[in-house]
């Protein structure tokens, strides 16, 4: 039986095994990487990064949307908790378990903006579908191999999962999330030199009926991480449980136990040790899928308000006229706009060579999932009880079936799926101070010995004492907007503010020196600042590239860029009110307390037990009397 090796991990040693996984070197320009040390780039994404879809993908959406309206059966797949081999086979057809697979494995061959289009169709319909291709696309089998595998492997499995193979990605496990230094599967050689997996994993996407995996496991001798393509039908690999959860209810989702099962070492994909980077690398573009489906169901959600809005009459007027229900329309249509500029863009720049799209990729993620979660929230306040409504309720009843709330119980996953909002954030605030931390590391280090910290004092004095003045210097060193005309103040607050960010950060650093990476309070509203500026520059960006083209609805596009840019300008102010006027030591203060059970008396107080007797909170009540 199955049992993972419980693994202790200091947080310096977990702190390590991240650091030696992450890739230590910028592979070209990162525009995000840029406006945290104050320099906004504007001519990075100017002008604006947008590939023509070819004509094979063209044929392929139109297919694929008759084939989401007219065979899927969201609210059959939701109520049974099974997609159905209906839809299985229909997506194989389609070539969906091959999206971004070269066409010389059978594959489409489509690129990362062709895929990100098609998870925006999927996600206007169906979460569950959603998870299904993108599980299996963005992480699964595919991208890992496309990225690190030899021709071998590309030809054995690429080849099988263009034919219909589904994959899933496995490293959760029940006492591992975010941690990979506890990783509990371990992996051992046997004398022909093959391998030998023993553990379990949880909440693998795609697991319960996949036909192949990627599975992280650690060498025991090193500690190591490595990645391995195993097949499902393989001897000793077991599904022990489906996990069923609020929302995607037919996610083939589950404890996968893996009992002494035999690797041949051909299936090693990469190297040995090198497989938390392989899955770091992975996650770089394989989480922009996420995005995309949200802004597919942010969509919908507009489209249905307005129509909601016009057909409603409350008090004489049609609820959208009324000036509360304006606010939000004109919020939602805004924030979709900024959603569909930054997924795209990210999308983009992730198959141009000279971009290293990490942290856009996870500006990305963490961005149009909270605000995508947020329009949802909006667009079931709008509709009141019919938002609140199932489907099969309202179709009942006679009335338009909107899933809204299904499509809210299947969207509250996305702000945890693939890196939790909150890791997404520690990730982005780690190279937030990547360079603060390779000029002035030993001073920050309370481990660096007084030589190590003398020793570092020229490189650093060289670096600040010509990078902090410019941030102080914008005539000097600031640049022309004029040729964005009325939208050119927003590129100058976005330009100021970077500098001021990067000011504030620098200010962090020598303020709480060591102490900074406890200071995640700090380290997220510079995240969301950072992150809702680089929103602000891609709707004007790309809204120029709009007007430049005379676009049929260029000018619609420039209203929303106005009212995202300026709903940005309160949002990014208060941010940073907030870096220095706050409650951050008292609340951390409170929530130790709460540990320490000096709060208990705010939890449930029980007055009856089953067993008849004194309630356990009463006896200790009257033991500490």
């Amino acid at each position: 039986m199955a049992k993972n090796t419980k693994v202790n991990a200091s947080e310096e040693q977990s702190r390590q095994l991240v650091e030696e996984s992450r890739e230590a070197e910028w592979q070209g320009r990162g525009f995000l990487r840029s406006m945290f040390l104050g320099d906004l780039r504007v001519d990075w994404i100017d002008p604006w990064p947008e590939s023509e879809p070819s004509a094979e993908f063209k044929v392929f959406e139109r297919k694929l949307e008759e084939f989401m309206q007219t065979k899927v059966d969201s609210v059959k797949i939701d109520e049974t908790g099974e997609y159905g081999e209906d839809v299985i086979a229909g997506f194989r057809e389609l070539g969906c378990f091959g999206i971004k697979i070269p066409k010389k494995y059978g594959g489409l061959g489509f690129s990362n903006v062709e895929y990100g289009k098609t998870l925006e169709i999927i996600g206007r319909y169906d979460g569950n579908c959603v998870a299904l291709i993108s599980a299996h696309n963005s992480i699964g089998v595919p991208q890992p191999l496309k990225l690190f595998g030899n021709e071998e492997q590309k030809q054995k499995y690429l080849t099988a999962c263009a034919k219909g193979a589904i994959s899933a990605f496995a490293l959760t496990e029940p006492d591992v999330g975010s941690d990979p230094a506890r990783l509990g599967t371990e992996v051992v050689k046997d004398d022909n030199g093959d391998y030998i997996i023993t553990g379990e994993k949880l909440w693998i996407t795609n697991g319960t009926f996949a036909d192949l995996f990627i599975v992280m496991a650690r060498h025991p001798d090193t500690g190591r991480i490595s990645a391995f393509v195993v097949e499902a039908d393989s001897e000793g690999v077991e599904v022990a449980y489906r996990c069923h959860f609020m929302g995607l209810r037919a996610l083939q989702n589950g404890v996968i136990k893996f009992n002494q099962v035999k690797v041949p070492k051909e299936n090693l994909v990469w190297g040995e040790g090198k497989g938390l980077k392989l899955a770091l690398i992975t996650l770089n573009t394989g989480r922009l899928s996420i995005p995309a489906a949200c802004v597919g169901a942010a969509k919908m959600m507009v489209e249905e308000c307005r129509r909601w809005s016009t057909e409603r009459v409350q008090w004489g007027l049609p609820v959208g006229r009324h000036e509360a229900i304006a606010h939000k329309l004109a919020d939602m249509a805004a924030t979709t706009y900024g959603m569909e500029c930054l997924s795209n863009l990210a999308t983009e720049l992730s198959q141009r060579e000279g971009y290293d799209i990490r942290l856009e990729a996870s500006a990305a993620k963490e961005w149009c999932t909270t605000r995508g979660w947020d329009i949802t929230d909006e667009a079931i306040q709008i509709k009141g009880g019919r938002g609140y409504e199932t489907e099969r309720s309202l179709a009942g009843r006679g009335e338009r079936p909107v899933g809204l709330e299904r499509a809210m119980r299947d969207s509250r996953i996305n702000r945890i799926f693939e890196g939790s909002s909150e890791i997404m954030h520690l990730m982005m605030a780690r190279e937030l101070v990547d360079k603060h931390l390779k000029v002035a590391g030993p001073l920050l280090d309370p481990k660096a010995t007084v030589g190590a910290k003398l020793a570092a004092l020229p490189k650093i004095a060289a670096f600040y004492a010509t990078w902090y003045p410019k941030l102080w210097l914008p005539k000097i060193f600031g640049r022309s907007y004029s040729k964005y005309g009325k939208m050119a103040p927003f590129l100058r607050y976005a330009e100021a503010s970077s500098r001021r960010l990067a000011r504030n950060v620098f200010h962090g650093m020598l303020r709480y020196q060591a102490g900074l990476e406890r200071k995640q309070a700090f380290m997220f509203r510079s995240v969301d600042i950072a992150m809702e500026l680089t929103v602000m520059v891609a709707t004007v960006v790309r809204t120029k590239a709009l007007l430049e083209a005379n676009a049929p609805h260029a000018k619609a596009a420039l209203e929303l860029t106005d009212t995202f840019a300026r709903n940005a300008q309160f949002y990014v102010e208060q941010k940073f009110r907030e870096l220095w006027k706050n409650q951050d030591e008292r609340k951390y203060k409170v929530g130790r307390h709460i540990l320490d059970e000096a709060h208990t008396w705010i939890e449930p107080q029980p007055v009856w037990t089953p067993e008849g007797g004194q309630p356990e909170g009463d006896a200790k009540t009257a033991a500490a009397k």
